[in-house]
């Protein structure tokens, strides 16, 4: 039974000026002491339960708040290069560096299990380390992923062949079905041939070779013409057309390491007898050149 504040305060003037308890059992001298006990205990009690009720609705309601929030589909942003390079950090920590014309695609915040992005072109990664979160770089045909390690992706749309170099630590790449898939060491590079669907492999004397760019440099090492046009055409934003096929297969080896422009790079090739080239408003066009 309930009484409200009045109806206690009565009872207990009733009983202090009660005299007629047996044997002065509850006598004024020893009622009220103990009814003020069982009151002030009734109070204690009361109170701290209302703040715990309050307290775990609170905390219940924040919890429900911190879910909808985590259930909510990450904002993806998108960076994208043009004739420049560019460094990003990603909300993990990890490092990236766009080649030029090219885009990275991540989530402001990493919600899954795993730590995805997707690039076309080119970019250089330094992944930073958790086991628990793996990390996997989306292609438009190849999946490259790894806990912690630095590698490169060559992933222009117009080349037939997407390349993941490992400079340190493993990563593994698979195709989209993961039908072929393959475990990388350092200085190992995956080689991804998008009309075949074949993944093969090559070793590398120096991968750091395959990252020169990132300092506006380029190591042509014992390279076919038509991947180095590929490559000038990518980093430069224009179109290459070699017209002979027996000149696409020239293998060329040079080294431009002082950040050299399209036109120097062409013009030193020229005079070292490889070909002869001619431009116009939409493409270079390289053709054998005459005795």
């Amino acid at each position: 039974m309930k009484y409200t504040d009045r109806e206690l305060e009565e009872i207990l003037n009733k009983l202090i000026a009660s005299t007629r308890s047996p044997r002065g059992r509850f006598s004024a001298a020893s009622s009220y002491p103990q009814l003020e006990k069982k009151l002030k205990f009734h109070h204690r009690r009361l109170y701290p339960v209302r703040t715990f009720v309050a307290a775990a609705v609170v905390l219940l309601c924040l919890s429900v708040w911190a879910a909808y929030l985590y259930m909510q589909p990450a904002s993806i942003q998108t960076v994208t290069t043009l004739a420049e390079t560019r460094t990003i950090l990603l909300p993990d920590g990890t490092s990236v560096t766009l080649n030029h014309y090219s885009s990275l695609s991540y989530p402001k915040q990493f919600k899954s299990d795993n730590r995805e992005v997707e690039l076309s072109g080119e970019a250089y990664f330094e992944v930073s380390k958790n086991k628990k979160h793996p990390f996997i770089v989306q292609t438009e045909t190849i999946d490259v992923q790894v806990l912690g390690t630095h590698f490169n992706v060559d992933a222009y749309p117009d080349n037939p062949d997407v390349k993941t170099t490992l400079l340190t630590g493993s990563v593994a790449v698979s195709n989209k079905n993961n039908s072929v898939h393959m475990v990388l060491k350092p200085n190992e590079v995956a080689i991804y041939n998008k009309v075949e669907q074949k993944l093969t492999c090559k070793v590398l004397e120096n991968a750091g070779d395959e990252i020169s760019w990132r300092h506006g440099e380029f190591i042509f090492d014992d390279l076919p013409l038509q991947e180095i046009a590929r490559e000038l055409s990518n980093s430069f934003g224009t179109t290459i057309h070699i017209t002979d096929s027996t000149l696409r297969n020239y293998r060329v080896t040079a080294r431009f390491r002082n950040g050299e422009d399209l036109e120097t790079i062409l013009s030193v090739l020229h005079n070292a007898g490889y070909f002869n080239y001619s431009r116009n408003t939409q493409q270079i066009t390289i053709t054998p050149k005459l005795d």
